[in-house]
């Protein structure tokens, strides 16, 4: 499918990146909200846009902040001084900040202000996350602790041994993720891990949960990251005649019966006696926007996507269509997905370099495809790169994917 042209006033349902801002990413042992408020001046300063002249801050909620977390968007407007802008708070675990940026491209696009400020930043603890505090047995995140004992390690592992078993991967497979995330993460000024590795370092790692080894998971970090979005009139009367334009958000649902084991969720639906969707839940998050920007996989000039552990890096290379199913590792070892390939995916260094830090990762996605469509990536450079998209997955259904185009 090719890419739609834009006929000048921009394709319905476009709005403006005007700005891109982050927080670099660590363990800084201070609260989420001066993470979030540096990140949202440097997007700020990034639009030359006043922070008076913003209309409505949507935030990317975090569990870890307390009530200031919870209801993120207002605790941003504070922090940066109180103007009057409308405020929304947004919570879907790690796809909040796809969803904070849906949830602002939807009052742009209905008229409601014409710039929005877009937040996240968390302050995360140390070691893999768990549920919150409390006795909850109808809740399916608490369950899965309490019942299985399985925690976010368990399941990557889980889903590392699945490919294996039905694709052939190997755990030299795995480790290649991780060599072509950690040297491109050397090369990004907000990454928490800016040091190369090689597979033999990734091999004599500790195992945490086999077949994965310690340099195979992702981190739990501290971070922010902000975006400034506009409509395009507001653009083109800023002075931006060619900005980078987000085309497309999809946050879908996964439909029954689910074939495939995604926690939080113990046990599949039965596809007994229903016949399971034409797509996987995690395909149908990229066919959503795709189908929305009007484009297809072949069109794409690079891919951020949700490496919380490398065998699932390989897993989205499949469900975004950049292969068919089981040919990831082929695709990886060919240098499709590394830097100078066909399709580079996560030319930041991905969660490999950064770590998790939930409410601002999704957006920290976008921020990197702003500065590769623009030009301005560096050493990490996609050259002209012209199509980008994001893709990560929150708890309980929570599926998202963005789409640049510049």
């Amino acid at each position: 499918m090719a890419l739609a042209a834009d006929g000048g006033d921009g394709m319905t349902g476009e709005v403006a990146v005007l700005g891109a801002g982050m927080h670099p990413w660590g363990k800084w042992g201070r609260g989420f909200v001066e993470y979030g408020v540096a990140a949202a001046r440097a997007a700020l300063a990034d639009a030359g846009i006043g922070w008076r002249d913003v209309g409505s801050v949507v935030g990317a909620d975090t569990v870890r902040g307390g009530y200031p977390g919870y209801v993120a968007g207002a605790t941003f407007a504070r922090a940066l001084g109180w103007q009057g802008a409308r405020v929304a708070s947004v919570y879907a675990a790690c796809a909040s900040g796809a969803q904070a940026i849906g949830t602002a491209r939807a009052q742009i696009l209905a008229g409601l202000a014409d710039v929005v400020l877009v937040v996240g930043a968390d302050s995360a603890p140390k070691g893999f996350f768990r549920p919150a505090d409390g006795e909850r047995p109808d809740d399916p995140d608490w369950l899965r602790f309490r019942v299985l004992g399985a925690t976010n390690p368990a399941y990557f592992g889980l889903y590392a041994r699945r490919r294996m078993a039905v694709h052939g991967d190997t755990l030299e497979d795995f480790a290649q993720v991780k060599v072509k995330n950690a040297a491109l993460g050397a090369l990004n000024p907000n990454a928490r891990y800016r040091k190369r590795v090689t597979a033999e370092e990734v091999a004599e790692s500790a195992v945490v949960a086999d077949p994965l080894r310690l340099l195979d998971i992702c981190a739990t970090s501290d971070g922010g990251a902000a975006l400034v979005l506009s409509s395009m009139d507001f653009a083109r009367r800023h002075g931006a005649a060619d900005p980078v334009r987000i085309r497309a958000v999809s946050t879908v649902t996964p439909r029954y019966p689910s074939t495939v084991l995604d926690l939080p969720d113990i046990a599949t639906d039965s596809a007994v006696s229903v016949e399971p969707p034409a797509h996987t839940f995690r395909a149908s998050v990229a066919l959503a926007a795709y189908e929305e920007a009007g484009i297809g996989p072949e069109d794409l000039s690079l891919a951020e996507v949700y490496d919380l552990s490398t065998a699932l890096e390989l897993q989205w290379y499949e469900d975004l269509g950049l292969c068919g199913e089981g040919e990831a590792a082929k695709l990886l070892r060919e240098g499709a997905t590394g830097p100078g390939g066909r399709i580079p995916v996560n030319t930041s260094g991905g969660l490999a370099s950064f770590g998790e830090a939930v409410p601002a990762q999704a957006i920290a996605q976008v921020c990197e495809l702003t500065w590769q469509l623009r030009g301005q990536a560096g050493e990490r450079q996609v050259p002209g790169a012209r199509v980008g998209i994001t893709a990560n997955q929150g708890l309980f259904g929570h599926g998202s994917s963005v789409i640049a185009v510049r």
